[in-house]
């Protein structure tokens, strides 16, 4: 690529989106030395309006000082950039490598990007483009090195829970990032586990959830985070089951989880004991005589659950934690969530992804919906009792996503003696089904949500329990934009008569 004498004169700015709107070119200043003193860590924010004044001022790269992390400006007190709102217009991929580029730790990137966006300024629009450009090369590097530090974040971080002595809970957890990430992997958490109060740890400073808002903090200390907690102890047991000794490979196995960040997480305290046992594991299966599948045997199992009688709500959790789940897939029942004697029950269709991983009802994204709705309907999700009819995550496995599939009439149907014994220890005024399947479960029946949504008896419970048919959370989440407002609009109105008839049953 030519020097500065071959390019072509400067093309107008042009409006592309961008954290950096269009701006008139400015006249360039005097050769006088602009100082830019940005926060430490990732100052997102703070270059952007630095790049804004610095533009508006026709400031060259090679007279700007950019310092952070508490640098000093060794070439002496010189004036900052003054403060503006004149937007300035990048192309999308640029405007798209800077927030990937400033949480890197090279104390010289807020000086390469600078360099960069003065030449797609000066008429090299499509520099980015050029992957033989020393500068362009070097920024893709920095982008490459934060986006795999986010994925490791996002997939080495384990959270531990912590007692609080107000009885709730509240999840901790340490990390160590290369790059100042912290703020722009903290939004991944809050989406993944929006239910939770969780904080994250980190040498550089902390990030707080609150069930509402995100906070940052300062430092935290790895002392701050317990070593382990109860749900560690069953992660490690199912972890060592799916262990395959015959495809152990270290070399694959650092890479893909370097050993730094091992001593965060629970299952690595298995993986030199399963490593020493591989050969000879490997040799067993070897040597062990092929067997046909065993086949689930649903009517059998039932008639086994049915023979042992719980007397309590707990012993029958005990029974289905411990019964080999009826559809294919998940790792634990999911049980339901709520006071015994709760005046209003709900029923759902089955556990989702997150709620299989968590072992809670209603905590992935059809359940954030559903507490939102009943918050604005006046009821109180903690006073409620939150239910599946089909206690177990039914899956299939599309490269590393668990697809949610819905469950068959007979799956229902094997399900039903725990959700109808479930029920008949709560002991609810009003049931609410939410959804086919749920009022397939309640009723025995595939009835239609639109020819009956809205009061109903249960005919098949002996009329035990009033009962109120509506839509399940997750067909909200299904319909298009533009018609997610009306139909949420008419959940919340029907969660709003469902507590006054679960008022009035009560009472």
């Amino acid at each position: 690529m030519g020097g500065p004498q071959a390019r072509r004169a400067p093309a107008p700015a042009r409006a592309t989106g961008g954290p950096f709107p269009p701006v008139e070119a400015a006249p360039r200043a005097e050769a006088a030395r602009r100082t830019v003193a940005l926060r430490p860590g990732a100052d997102l924010e703070g270059f952007r309006a630095a790049v804004r004044g610095l533009v508006a001022e026709g400031v060259p790269p090679e007279r700007v000082a950019w310092t952070s992390d508490g640098a000093p400006d060794l070439l002496g007190t010189a004036a900052a950039p003054a403060a503006t709102d004149a937007p300035v217009a990048l192309p999308r991929a640029a405007a798209a490598l800077v927030p990937m580029v400033v949480p890197h730790r090279d104390p010289e990137r807020y000086g390469l990007l600078y360099a960069l966006i003065w030449r797609i300024r000066a008429g090299e629009r499509d520099l980015l483009e050029v992957a033989s450009d020393p500068l362009v090369h070097r920024l893709d590097r920095m982008r490459k090195a934060v986006a795999r530090d986010l994925h490791k974040m996002h997939a080495f971080l384990r959270f531990r829970r912590v007692p609080e002595a107000s009885g709730t809970e509240r999840f901790v957890a340490w990390f160590e990032p290369e790059h100042h990430i912290l703020e722009a992997a903290a939004p991944f958490f809050v989406d993944r586990f929006r239910s939770l109060v969780w904080t994250i740890l980190t040498p550089e400073g902390s990030a707080r959830w609150d069930g509402t808002a995100l906070r940052f903090g300062p430092p935290g200390r790895r002392e701050d985070v317990p070593a382990g907690d109860s749900f560690e102890a069953g992660w490690r047991d199912y972890y060592e089951s799916t262990f395959n000794p015959a495809r152990t490979n270290l070399r694959a196995m650092r890479a893909e989880m370097p050993r730094k960040y091992w001593h965060n997480m629970p299952e690595t305290l298995a993986i030199p004991a399963l490593i020493r046992q591989a050969s000879s594991r490997t040799a067993a299966m070897i040597e062990r005589e092929p067997q046909m599948p065993v086949k689930r045997q649903p009517a059998r199992a039932i008639a086994a659950m049915a023979d042992q009688d719980p007397a309590s709500l707990e012993e029958l959790n005990a029974i289905i934690r411990r019964t080999e789940p009826l559809v294919p897939g998940a790792t634990q029942a999911v049980l339901g969530e709520g006071p015994v004697g709760a005046a209003i029950a709900f029923v759902g269709e089955q556990p989702g992804d997150q709620e299989d991983r968590q072992g809670r009802p209603f905590v992935g994204p059809a359940g954030q919906l559903l507490t939102r709705a009943l918050g604005e309907a006046g009821i109180d999700r903690a006073s409620a009792y939150l239910t599946n009819a089909v206690k177990h995550f039914k899956f299939e496995e599309r490269g590393k996503r668990r697809i949610h599939q819905k469950p068959t009439a007979g799956e229902v149907s094997h399900y039903r003696w725990w959700l109808d014994r479930e029920l008949d220890f709560v002991a609810p005024k009003l049931v609410v089904a939410l959804g086919a399947t749920a009022v397939l479960a309640l009723t025995g029946k595939a009835i239609p949500i639109t020819r009956a949504r809205g009061p109903f008896r249960f005919e098949r419970l002996d009329n035990r329990f009033q009962g109120f048919i509506t839509v399940h959370p997750s067909y909200l989440l299904r319909l298009p934009d533009e018609a997610k407002q009306d139909a949420y609009a008419a959940f919340v109105d029907d969660l709003r008569r469902v507590e006054a008839l679960g008022r009035e049953l009560a009472g």
